[in-house]
């Protein structure tokens, strides 16, 4: 018994393993692009699914297919978003840019699908499943309605439960004084509590960003067709595809007002991975000063204690690492890079076309997933448990030369950088120190040097 089957396309004949829904244009995008193990990600398969559903339904209502054609496409696409025939969409990223060759396998699927539901040839790859579509805006479609979904279901409540836990340290730490730090040095006091506050404050400015970015990503270009004319497609189909896509999935998708600039400008893509940057920036940020905060035990700053999850050597017994924070971190710089090669992907508009897609597909949901995952794990894992260390903070603070700052009105910056200097140079307090200089006296320096008073 034959292992495979024969397609037959423009092109000529195609064997296909006789165990796979697709057809010729999958069968030889598989062969010619054997490039790498990245393939189009799942939430990719999902957009496109309800895409081509929401198309199906448009062309229904146009009369432009019939009742039962339309029935066998609904059928298969509710299959796959429910999560079955995925394994029919292996290709790869490295494809023709346009995202042609996962557009038509979508295509074939259907059809080889929908025909066995319906047990007659009632749908076609080309004439039915892509009526009214060109695989020039059904990519570029389906990669929006995906960094849409993919950052409202998965990026944002992760972000927005990050914010609630720094709120929650934040109350628990409040009345905490400790020393501030600019330039790597010692800075005047602050409330533990305002320090978490600045953290919080970036997560919320971040994702005040990525929700404005939203406006620009929700922009659809269906119905620009081959190169934005809409050829082949009818007056009113862009609208027609974007109110059934918002009905199902409750997204404000809108058609772009210019789908000669939907085609070929990735500027949406651009502004949503700059604004994941932002917020991979952010995190950075907080993850470093928490593993420098936390650095010791006995040796570093150790002013916040951090929860011990696993051993961090496997030669020095009792060692524990900031492995959250490094994990945080790293995805930051994997999102940076993304960043990058999405930049320059969306610069390479020639023409009517952006031919880089899939890899704006690819690096995008990997940004997304990747600072999903990380924020949650870095929550529940390291944020969750902290706690202050409050004699630590309390020693640094009384120790720190930068008290000397609420001296100035009193004795006069240069002074108070001279008493500053000599405490530092003579290992003394500075309480000493300006004792020794005779620039106040025991009562007054008690009286004027209050870190309470200094925030």
């Amino acid at each position: 018994m034959s292992t495979y089957r024969i397609e037959e396309d423009v092109l000529g004949k195609v064997k296909v393993p006789c165990d796979k829904y697709w057809k010729s244009q999958t069968q030889r995008s598989l062969e010619n692009f054997p490039i790498g193990k990245e393939t189009m990600p799942e939430s990719l398969l999902y957009a496109f699914a309800l895409l081509k559903q929401a198309c199906a339904k448009a062309n229904l209502e146009y009369g432009k297919i019939s009742e039962k054609q339309y029935q066998a496409i609904d059928h298969v696409t509710s299959q796959i978003l429910k999560g079955q025939y995925l394994d029919q969409f292996p290709l790869h990223i490295w494809q023709t840019g346009s995202g042609t060759q996962t557009n038509m396998n979508f295509n074939e699927v259907i059809t080889t699908l929908g025909n066995q539901w319906a047990d007659d040839t009632i749908l076609h790859p080309n004439d039915i499943v892509n009526c009214s579509q060109s695989s020039n805006d059904t990519f570029p479609t389906a990669l929006h309605m995906m960094m849409a979904d993919k950052t409202i279901s998965e990026l944002i409540p992760s972000a927005e439960k990050m914010i609630a836990c720094l709120r929650d340290l934040e109350k628990e730490n409040e009345g905490i004084i400790k020393i501030g730090r600019t330039h790597l040095q010692d800075a005047t006091p602050l409330y533990f509590s305002q320090e978490l506050s600045g953290y919080r404050s970036m997560i919320e400015h971040s994702l005040q960003q990525i929700q404005d970015s939203l406006k620009y990503v929700c922009e659809l270009a269906i119905g620009a067709t081959a190169v934005g004319t809409g050829i082949n497609c009818p007056k009113g189909f862009d609208q027609k595809v974007c109110s059934i896509l918002k009905e199902k999935s409750g997204i404000e998708f809108v058609p772009d007002p210019n789908k000669f600039h939907a085609l070929t400008s990735k500027d949406a893509a651009v502004l949503l991975s700059g604004a994941l940057k932002g917020l991979a920036a952010n995190c950075m940020k907080i993850a470093n000063d928490i593993r420098w905060l936390a650095s010791g035990p006995r040796c570093g700053i150790h002013e916040i204690e951090i929860p011990s999850n696993e051993p961090g050597s496997s030669i020095m017994p009792g060692k524990v690492n900031p492995t959250q924070c490094e994990a945080l971190t790293m995805v930051c710089v994997q999102v940076m890079g993304n960043d990058a090669a999405i930049g320059i992907a969306a610069s390479q508009g020639n023409f009517e076309l952006n031919v880089f897609m899939p890899l704006i597909a690819y690096n995008i949901d990997q940004s997304i997933q990747l600072l999903s995952d990380a924020m949650d794990s870095f929550r529940e894992r390291c944020l969750k448990g902290l706690k202050a260390n409050k004699e630590v903070m309390d020693q640094n603070l009384h120790h720190s030369l930068m008290l000397v700052t609420c001296l100035n009105p009193i004795i006069g910056y240069e002074k108070a950088g001279k008493a500053s200097q000599y405490a530092y140079h003579h290992n003394l307090s500075l309480k000493e120190a300006i004792l020794e200089l005779g620039y106040l006296t025991e009562e007054e320096f008690d009286q004027y040097v209050d870190p309470q008073k200094m925030i």
